[in-house]
């Protein structure tokens, strides 16, 4: 018999596992589907305290004055849907902007639970502001006061509770050694402290990957059990060749040309720059204060400054491809039914990709082409038509009839949803490459992978898109990195719609 410890270990590493979705990305569709339960729950409870709740006070019965305030628009209560309906999405859009604009659907690895409690109140008393503006502006006869708190209250707690277990869930997880944050730390002796923190604080999932330095005591305290390096070694050689989400800079000495030089080579490929240290005359870039632990120390982060609109995309990715996995569920049925007659072979292929920061992850098309089409390759090489690492044909003999269709309309690339829901991939962003192909990209080409991979690029969309050099299509996406904002993502997205339409792919 396991015990109860073992067997929540056993349920909790099994449930992670098997969903294997980016974490916040489950948690915005459990709370999201909870919220949607507390709407109808809350309105027919309201009813139910409306039309129920009378009390004797010195022997006199009373309706409860304040519900008859609450009810003041609505003697008659008669139920509207249309109002109700309206009343409902204005719930959800409210919930899913404010949640994000107060912090409350962050999901930072060292948040104490007292900070998560804020945020949800705060993020709440908000909605609860304008639920009630809105019910008297547009004197929404059907919609009680008394429906509003109770949803609110209702919402909070379960939402609450939810996001509380699930943190909790995730420090476990965490702890095991499972959903890490890779980091370099390039550290003195001053700083030994933060490194103990880092290692010693296992539910906040970070992994040294190595410590950059020259002192004898940070080697005899932590060379047996990872990785020291000089403080002169190739720091490009080992960001390229590693995955390194973060590099945290902490020396009492600032060497403002050391830290300018390590800024600009992790900018090159987008990863991370942390400083904990006082500040130093760096030249002006793209960056944020923040903390890197609880002790207040000021950290420069060498990050995108456009937050709200990140989340935002971050928020839309979930959301809209769970809907589009919805509303294509027949169109995807009805290919899977033409593969199966067109060829022999699985409906879905899978092939290993390089993501975010040369993370591998499998991903998922409907397959267009042979059963042995990998193995065919090797014999096509001298027919590519693309410069550069990739392959490109344009009558390719290992594709099927189905597959040509699918591919010049870009249906093939309908299952990559599920990439998106896990977390691996984006909606927009530049296509994910295979590991051959990384290999033989020049260092300015690895910043592509400073940002998750998406089903849809600026090449993707270009008419004749194989003709394109492969020089010129990293260049469109770097183009695509720097200038990003969620009007290109959105140009980008109904220009996707329009090649689906016309088939200009291929």
């Amino acid at each position: 018999m396991f015990k109860n410890t073992e067997i929540q270990a056993k349920v909790s590493n099994y449930f992670f596992n098997s969903l294997k979705l980016d974490t916040k990305n489950m948690l915005d569709i459990i709370e999201l589907l909870a919220v949607l339960i507390c709407i109808p729950l809350s309105y027919s409870i309201s009813i139910y305290i409306i039309n129920n709740y009378d009390f004797a006070i010195y022997g006199m019965e009373y309706k409860f004055f304040l519900l008859k305030y609450f009810n003041y628009f609505n003697y008659a209560w008669q139920f509207d849907l249309l109002q109700f309906i309206l009343f409902s999405i204005v719930i959800l859009i409210s919930w899913l902007v404010l949640s994000h604009l107060t912090g409350m659907a962050k999901l930072p690895r060292n948040q104490r639970y007292f900070t998560v409690i804020f945020y949800f109140v705060r993020a709440n008393f908000l909605i609860l502001i304008i639920l009630l503006g809105f019910k008297f502006i547009f004197y929404l006869t059907s919609i009680s006061v008394v429906f509003i708190f109770t949803y609110i209250t209702l919402s909070m707690l379960v939402t609450l509770g939810i996001r509380l277990v699930s943190i909790y869930k995730l420090r476990v997880y965490r702890a095991r050694g499972h959903d890490l944050r890779h980091i370099m730390v390039i550290a003195d002796n001053n700083y030994t402290g933060i490194i103990d923190k880092l290692l010693n604080q296992k539910d906040w999932g970070f992994k040294i990957h190595s410590i950059v330095s020259d002192s004898k005591d940070i080697k005899t305290k932590y060379g047996s059990s990872i990785q020291i390096l000089p403080d002169n070694f190739d720091i490009k050689a080992t960001l390229d060749n590693n995955v390194i989400d973060e590099v945290i800079y902490c020396k009492k000495d600032n060497n403002s040309n050391e830290i300018q030089k390590i800024v600009e080579i992790c900018n090159e490929i987008g990863v991370i720059f942390r400083i904990q240290s006082c500040t130093s005359n760096v030249d002006p870039m793209q960056i944020s204060l923040k903390t890197a632990n609880n002790k207040g120390k000021l950290t420069l982060v060498d990050i995108p400054s456009l937050k709200l609109p990140l989340e935002i995309k971050t928020m839309l990715d979930i959301y809209l491809s769970s809907i589009a996995l919805i509303l294509l569920s027949p169109i995807m049925l009805f290919i899977t039914i033409l593969i199966k007659l067109d060829s022999k072979g699985p409906v879905y292929f899978k092939q290993e990709r390089v993501g975010l920061r040369g993370r591998k992850f499998k991903l998922y098309k409907f397959r267009t082409m042979v059963v042995n089409a990998e193995e065919l390759l090797e014999k096509l090489r001298d027919n590519n038509e693309m410069d550069g690492p990739t392959f490109k044909m344009k009558d390719d003999p290992r594709i099927t009839k189905i597959g040509k269709f699918l591919r010049k309309t870009g249906l093939d690339e309908l299952p990559q949803l599920i990439n998106v829901i896990k977390g691996e991939m984006t909606l927009i962003g530049p296509r994910p490459p295979l590991e051959s192909e990384v290999k033989q990209y020049e260092r300015w080409h690895l910043r592509r992978l400073s940002v998750k991979p998406g089903i849809t690029c600026t090449w993707q969309i270009m008419p004749q898109r194989n003709d394109i050099k492969f020089e010129k299509w990293m260049h469109m996406d770097l183009s695509y990195i720097d200038n990003w904002s969620l009007s290109l993502d959105a140009k980008l997205f109904f220009k996707t719609i329009t090649t689906l339409f016309l088939a200009q792919g291929r």
